[in-house]
């Protein structure tokens, strides 16, 4: 046996010495070395021999696969230098030449203005709105009765407002201000909210309307809130937003749910006199609706006015970036044109 170990390991030394490269050499290891290898099948003999053999033999067998591991070893080695050096002479790069462009995408211009108009309210202590707080499909109760629409009011028509057939009172929020309500319902005062999201009107679709828009809704509700927070709060908004402070003016107006009631305007950004074809040469433009919430909204959400006052707003989303970035079709938000987008 100790000579037929011998030979084994005379053979795989010579076999390894002229292996032909990595694969080659893979496989002499496993054809002598291997669970099935003829090393292992020598060794299953030693249940053959007598005892003063065994511990002899053995260890021989033990000293011969450490020799054959080792050189394979080295010859692997040299092989895998080589297959490197190979490969970095046949695969080199000139960093040099020119890549190729490949676009990437970036926010939508209506997704960075919603971002921009968050991350501006929450500088001034507002939260984000709970998701389940503010569903696009809503009820009747939650849309317009809880914000102290009349019964009667045109707003609840057909013409203006899109019914589902699923309920005869569900349907698709006109407005973001669902959100004060259930926010509300859920939360004691003090309370400091804004809710973007969808809204959707039945409007004739042109480059000024679109039956499909974004808004902003924010109300602040705690002890001794007065029309003097809400004018501070939206001055600092528009001075933020559009990068510098802009004079405001704040008109009468109505609102079911506010009262008092006012739509903002801003200085228009893009006025050139009295032909001014943005803001018709008034000077101004709305921005916003606003008020003090209506003391009959806040008893519907078991909230004292003689206690607690607050302010509500909101913002269409598409109008803001229109005056920013002097766009003058709401369409172009919707139309996927790359080369409209692509300027963001």
């Amino acid at each position: 046996m100790k000579t037929k170990l011998e030979e084994l390991k005379n053979n795989a030394l010579a076999e390894i010495n002229n292996s032909a490269g990595l694969e080659d050499l893979q496989e002499i290891k496993i054809k002598y070395l291997g669970r099935k290898g003829e090393l292992n099948s020598i060794k299953r003999g030693l249940k053959d021999l007598s005892d003063a053999e065994k511990p002899l033999i053995g260890a021989l067998a033990n000293e011969i696969a450490e020799e054959i591991e080792k050189t394979f070893e080295i010859k692997y080695a040299d092989f895998y230098r080589k297959s490197v050096s190979k490969k970095l002479e046949t695969e080199k790069l000139d960093i040099t030449m020119p890549g190729d462009y490949k676009p990437y995408g970036s926010q939508h211009p209506l997704t960075s203005t919603i971002n921009e108009i968050v991350y501006i309210f929450q500088g001034m202590g507002f939260s984000l709105v709970e998701n389940q707080n503010s569903p696009e499909v809503e009820t009747e109760y939650y849309n317009f009765d809880a914000l102290n629409f009349p019964a009667d009011h045109p707003a609840k028509d057909m013409q203006d407002t899109f019914y589902t057939v699923n309920a005869p009172n569900l349907i698709l929020r006109s407005q973001t201000s669902n959100a004060q309500i259930r926010e509300m319902e859920k939360k004691n005062p003090p309370l400091r909210v804004i809710s973007p999201g969808r809204v959707y009107r039945s409007e004739a679709v042109s480059s000024r309307k679109n039956n499909l828009f974004h808004q902003v809704e924010g109300f602040m509700l705690d002890k001794n809130v007065t029309f003097g927070d809400l004018k501070g709060v939206l001055n600092e908004f528009t001075r933020q937003f559009f990068g510098q402070a802009r004079p405001t003016r704040f008109r009468t107006s109505f609102f079911p749910f506010t009262e008092p009631s006012a739509e903002i305007d801003v200085q228009c950004i893009m006025c050139s006199g009295k032909g001014c074809r943005t803001c018709s040469g008034t000077g101004w433009l709305e921005i916003l609706g606003a008020g003090m919430i209506d003391p009959n909204v806040l008893k519907g959400v078991n909230v004292d006015p003689e206690v607690y006052s607050g302010f509500a707003f909101g913002m269409g989303v598409e109008r803001l970036a229109m005056l920013k970035y002097a766009i003058n079709d709401i369409r172009l938000f919707f139309n996927n044109d790359v080369r409209f987008l692509e300027q963001f």
